[in-house]
């Protein structure tokens, strides 16, 4: 019989790098390069934002800062507790399940996902509340964990979500990282099938390609960055994380011209 997966509800206690402000804020940075390009303009002033899977806060309050009305939704209660306590004066906080989310409809600007959708039960039900609550002009910001990445991120373990599941927990139990392994993740095919609500577009290649104007300098080698567009691409199967954006009706980046420039996700 399948075992039964349970929520995770204090993630923030089980993986260290949930408080590492240095690096959230980092991350939070490209995610608002990102969506300045795609939207044309530089800050979220006057937008209502959507954090999916907040925990310690750290990533709503840049998102508050870049001028943004924000909303942190999560079930980690230690991790909300913190981000309360720290920047309740000006980002909300719900502790809420993001297959119910306490939203209106067509009420949020922009909703950021952001290496969330492995961790939750039912991902296709979170998708789907997300595209419910998002205006019919909004954005949604994608940060995807490939299954097909060679080093797998939460446990450093090689080929290990390329695995069946009973050896994933054999696996995970044999290094001492963990008793099971908890995560799920998709290849690109699924993930496109999970979010064929959305127009999409692939940021991956020109956060690579131009890590400095992203803000992404710390996680893209800058050797990395020089390889050849068409030769980086040959790479894509297995490339770690996908950057993607999408709205609910069809819609182009804004920004300015980037090399290589953001391109839409074929179906």
């Amino acid at each position: 019989m399948a075992r039964q997966r349970t929520k995770q509800l204090e993630y923030s206690q089980l993986q260290e790098k949930m408080l590492d402000e240095a690096g959230r804020r980092a991350k939070a940075t490209k995610m608002l390069r990102v969506l300045e390009h795609f939207l044309g303009r530089r800050g979220l002033d006057g937008l209502l934002v959507a954090d999916i899977g907040c925990s310690a806060g750290f990533i709503a309050d840049e998102l508050h800062r870049a001028g943004a009305r924000t909303i942190g939704v999560d079930i980690d209660v230690p991790g909300l507790a913190r981000a309360q306590e720290r920047f309740g004066d000006g980002v909300s906080f719900l502790c809420a399940d993001g297959e119910r989310l306490p939203l209106a409809d067509e009420s949020i600007d922009i909703a950021v996902f952001n290496h969330i959708y492995e961790h939750v039960v039912d991902p296709d039900a979170v998708v789907a509340e997300l595209r419910r609550v998002l205006r019919p002009d909004g954005v949604i910001y994608l940060g995807l964990g490939n299954r097909w990445g060679i080093m797998e991120p939460h446990y450093r373990l090689p080929f290990l979500s390329y695995l069946p599941r009973s050896l994933a927990d054999r696996y995970v139990r044999a290094f001492g990282r963990a008793d099971e392994y908890y995560e799920r993740f998709r290849g690109r095919r699924g993930l496109v099938r999970m979010l064929r609500g959305f127009y999409l577009w692939d940021y991956t290649f020109s956060v690579i390609g131009d890590p400095q104007a992203f803000h992404a300098s710390d996680t893209v080698p800058g050797f990395v960055s020089k390889v050849p567009a068409p030769l980086l691409k040959l790479a894509r199967p297995i490339i770690p994380t996908f950057v993607w954006v999408g709205t609910k009706t069809p819609r182009a980046p804004l920004g300015p011209p980037v090399s290589p420039a953001p391109l839409p996700v074929l179906r």
